[in-house]
């Protein structure tokens, strides 16, 4: 026989379902707009239902530069992806001993964290401007997005290394490996699966940036950018479309990373473990 729930419980059950709807309640309502009919508007009463404003996506757009933008987005956020994956690994590596300052280079890559994202940007921007370098996407922005993804990255890593054991290192250089081979065999294979959601971090953080990018893209917006500008000047659901499918695509890459997890995982279990293959 089941023990009778306490009230309680059914309490915070009604506060937890409040949170998700607060939470995801948005973008099911975008999600519903996106399918209104060809004379639909923003709004709520729906005006019949179809995929007329997904296909509009894929026409002539007379105001913006969707997919210039998305491919803009995408680019930026495979060059953070890499270089966060880069080095926060080296810097994960490097905190592991400690080095005269080490405290204070930790508190000054915290503190990007904790500076307002409008005044990264305004101040990289003003920096290019006082060199004499271009404001682009793919350098100042680049650099303004990486203030945001590269302490993320190295948190995770401080806390992967803090539980590393060290005796596989040790294992490996008895049997005669380098450090290059001791990284490259032992350390990184093991640390795959943290590698891995540093790079979901760093990609879907830069994807999704709006106010590090607002002052340093230049004259070509990323997706986010875009699709504010489009919100002052469209008036159709195709902004809703949009929304959609962008939504879906960050479900799809956050999916691929989560499957590449398990297949490591698994891949784990059954040989006990990848480190060491390359060395014998």
């Amino acid at each position: 026989m089941h023990e009778k729930r306490p009230k309680s419980f059914y309490v915070l059950a009604g506060i937890f379902g409040l949170f998700l709807l607060f939470l995801y309640g948005p973008t099911i309502t975008i999600g519903i707009l996106s399918f209104q009919g060809p004379s639909g508007g923003l709004t709520f009463p729906m005006r019949g239902t179809s995929i007329h404003w997904f296909a509009d996506l894929f026409e002539q757009q007379a105001v913006g530069d969707i997919w210039g933008s998305f491919w803009r987005s995408i680019t930026l956020g495979l060059m953070v992806m890499v270089t966060t994956v880069v080095v926060s690994v080296m810097g994960g590596l490097a905190f592991r001993k400690h080095f005269p300052g080490s405290g204070l280079v930790f508190y000054l890559i915290i503190t990007s964290l904790v500076i307002p994202s409008i005044l990264i940007s305004l101040g990289v921007g003003l920096i290019f401007n006082q060199l004499g370098l271009p404001v682009h996407w793919a350098t100042s922005g680049f650099g303004s997005q990486l203030t945001w993804t590269l302490p993320f990255g190295l948190l995770i890593m401080f806390a992967v290394f803090n539980r590393f054991d060290k005796s596989y290192e040790e294992a490996a250089r008895d049997q005669g490996a380098s450090a290059w081979q001791t990284l490259r065999y032992v350390v990184l294979p093991i640390i795959a699966p943290s590698l891995i959601g540093v790079a979901l971090f760093g990609f879907t953080l830069s994807y999704d940036e709006f106010a590090r990018t607002l002052l340093t893209s230049g004259s070509y917006n990323t997706l986010p950018l875009e699709i504010y500008g489009m919100t002052t000047n469209v008036t159709t659901p195709v902004i809703y479309a949009l929304g959609t499918l962008t939504t879906l695509f960050s479900l799809l890459i956050i999916a691929v990373f989560l499957v590449t997890v398990l297949v490591l995982g698994r891949r784990k279990a059954k040989t006990g473990s990848d480190a060491g293959q390359g060395l014998v």
